[in-house]
């Protein structure tokens, strides 16, 4: 029984080059556990807290020195001499810690940092890889150990790019192996990018591993991933499917949406009408975020129109957040979760939030954020709870490789158990 001996933060650098935190955990057997948070773009309102120094002198505000504190001063001296493997106890006493509903307090970045790095450690210490380590916390009979399918945002967009949506998304067919897919992405990405040349558009990556090209519609995008799969002779809809990440949050302003497509605000129901326009030529597999968070209306409109055929997620709606997860069951809102620990601020609380999403049938798809670090804890927590699916970005930069690489790593390893 491996204890916990030291836990040290500090503050890095993400891949932007912006700030985050890093925490270190050791064992008293000598094991160690190391974990960096990321942090997104686009923030549901009812994430957990992902604290910042706000000191208008320094990083812009953007340091996390408050956050390191928080877990050398206060997390650290409250769990050292616990069990490792008693990651619930060290969960739940983190969360009481804090003492707010959001982890204002202390800050999820902090939170989540510790409870990953002791994971980490803890399956070191158990002879585990993480990912066999992490399924001791779920109820797994009947769950199979399998590679989810990943989910590649090939164009992105938002707000500062050049479409209202944020990312157009290829979706392999899960019959396929993750080897196999991994290799149809990159000839695919290779095939958009000289496409994209061909029609004049930019062919340079955003910072989120996609291409970024001044989109004229949003439809445009769809129209761009279409034609790719045709010049590789490959069948919509059945080897490879579209979907959108959508995240009307940031094109809803005063009960109406606004996208360039169309030269008038839309009211939810003449947006969901233009979504299913959409579905009618491109057959969408995957919907995400297609409505305002606070728009239950809506949500529960377009659930119930399009729901049989395209999968309607729920990120920015749901935050891995238990309370927000059951209204949007009870308002039979969504066929599909994004989840992201990160979000709700410790493992144990992630794991909790699959099981209920997957109790209610939901599709479970495990995501990074859009500001990553090398951090790979997320591919073993997909592998870990089974997931239908991961959404880890483009495969272009190195915060994403490393993450697409670690399950490449688990491939084979299933291989062999």
């Amino acid at each position: 029984m491996a204890k916990i001996k030291q836990i040290e933060a500090s503050e890095i650098l993400n891949a932007k080059g912006e700030p985050t935190i890093e925490t270190t955990v050791i064992l008293s057997d000598g094991k160690t556990g190391r974990a960096s948070c990321p942090s997104g773009g686009l923030i549901g309102s009812y994430e957990a807290s992902d604290l910042r120094d706000h000191d208008k002198d320094r990083l812009e505000g953007r340091g996390v020195l408050k956050a390191v504190s928080n877990v050398n001063e206060i997390i650290s001296p409250s769990l050292l001499g616990m069990d490792a493997t008693k990651q619930r106890e060290i969960d739940k006493k983190m969360i009481e810690l804090d003492g707010t509903a959001n982890k204002g307090k202390l800050g999820a970045n902090a939170i989540l940092s510790v409870s990953m790095a002791v994971c980490k450690a803890a399956a070191k210490s158990s002879v585990l890889p993480l990912f066999l380590y992490l399924r001791e916390y779920i109820k797994k009979e009947g769950l199979p150990l399998r590679i989810p399918t990943p989910i590649f945002s090939l164009i992105n967009g938002g707000r500062d790019l050049g479409a209202d949506f944020n990312g157009f998304l290829i979706i392999p067919a899960s019959s396929k192996s993750y080897t196999e897919n991994m290799l149809m992405i990159n000839k695919i990405q290779k095939t958009l990018k000289n496409n994209l040349k061909t029609e004049n558009y930019s062919s340079l990556f955003s910072d989120r591993g996609g291409f970024a090209p001044f989109l004229p519609t949003n439809e445009e995008g769809l129209v761009l991933l279409k034609q790719t799969t045709e010049t590789e002779n490959l069948r919509l809809g059945f080897d490879v499917f579209l979907g959108l990440d959508v995240s009307a949050n940031s094109f809803y302003h005063e009960g109406k949406y606004r996208i360039k497509d169309r030269p008038s605000p839309l009211s939810s129901s003449d947006l969901i009408l233009f979504y299913e326009t959409l579905n009618k030529k491109f057959n969408l597999l995957y919907l995400e975020d297609p409505l305002y968070e606070e728009d239950w209306v809506g949500w529960s409109e377009i659930s119930s129109k399009i729901s049989n055929r395209t999968l309607i997620v729920g990120d920015n709606l749901t935050v891995t957040n238990p309370y927000r997860l059951q209204m949007a069951l009870d308002k039979k809102a969504i066929t599909g979760i994004v989840i992201k620990p990160i979000q709700i601020g410790t493992v144990i609380e992630a794991l909790a939030v699959v099981e209920i999403a997957r109790e209610a049938g939901l599709k479970i798809v495990v995501s990074a954020r859009s500001t990553e670090t090398n951090d790979d804890f997320i591919a073993d927590f997909a592998v870990a709870v089974s997931s239908d699916y991961v959404k880890f970005g483009g495969i272009t930069r190195g915060e994403f490789i490393q993450k697409y690489n670690r399950l490449f790593q688990i491939e084979k390893q299933l291989k062999s158990l």
